[in-house]
């Protein structure tokens, strides 16, 4: 989902600028709600391991460069529903921004674009998440046919944030249509890999935790609703 550079230049990268702003103008908020109801270690400690999950997901896993941008697994979905909301977007912006500092400096120009992408798409999938997932319903619990929607929200939101950068800074000519449609329709094969994963995760804690709550590295919806 890495917008390549120059596909969004000059004066309309102020864009940018202004909805990283406001995606981690948000994200802060989040922590702080986060940080009330758990604790600052709690959020501290879920913030790392998104981190990490995130930038081996940008640096080590398998990733490709397809049409305007870059095919990876981020398991988006996975970090939402075991770390929570507020850890994820965290883990998001600065698993992205090491990469950039450390790896990637060609990125960094494009991080406001990238992380807008990648917070507001989270956003969308914690607003479907309480349409998908009844409130009594602890997410180790969830099915299936739940897990998939959530996947496909998930991806389907990355997808549309990088067709809209791509025809914000290149128009509607062919060549460019071309590039993003060929990178969504990649991008969403994702959708058959990423709810398999999530659903061993989900086993996996269900097996090991008898219990109603959650270890403090857990969401606590993780394990009760």
């Amino acid at each position: 989902m890495h917008i390549e550079a120059g596909v969004v230049a000059g004066a309309k990268m102020l864009l940018s600028y202004g909805t990283a702003a406001g995606v981690l103008g948000l994200s802060v908020k989040l922590a702080y709600d986060n940080m009330k109801e758990n604790t600052l270690l709690s959020l501290i400690l879920k913030s790392v391991i998104a981190t990490i999950v995130v930038f081996t997901s940008f640096e080590i896993l398998p990733h490709y460069p397809i049409g305007v941008s870059e095919v990876h697994l981020i398991l988006g979905t996975s970090i939402f529903l075991v770390l929570g909301l507020a850890p994820a977007a965290i883990g998001l912006a600065l698993g992205l921004a090491i990469q950039g500092l450390f790896f990637a400096q060609f990125d960094l120009p494009q991080y406001g674009i990238n992380v807008t992408t990648l917070l507001a798409s989270m956003l969308v999938l914690n607003l479907a998440v309480k349409k998908i997932v009844p409130a009594k319903t602890a997410y180790k619990d969830i099915s299936y046919s739940q897990m998939l929607k959530m996947s496909v929200v998930w991806q389907g939101a990355v997808v549309s944030w990088v067709a809209f950068w791509a025809i914000y800074g290149q128009g509607f000519g062919a060549e460019n249509l071309s590039s993003v449609f060929t990178f969504a329709s990649v991008y969403m094969g994702v959708v058959i890999i990423e709810p398999i994963i999530d659903m061993v995760i989900l086993t996996a804690v269900k097996a090991f935790n008898k219990t109603n709550e959650c270890f403090m590295l857990f969401d606590k919806r993780l394990c009760k609703a």
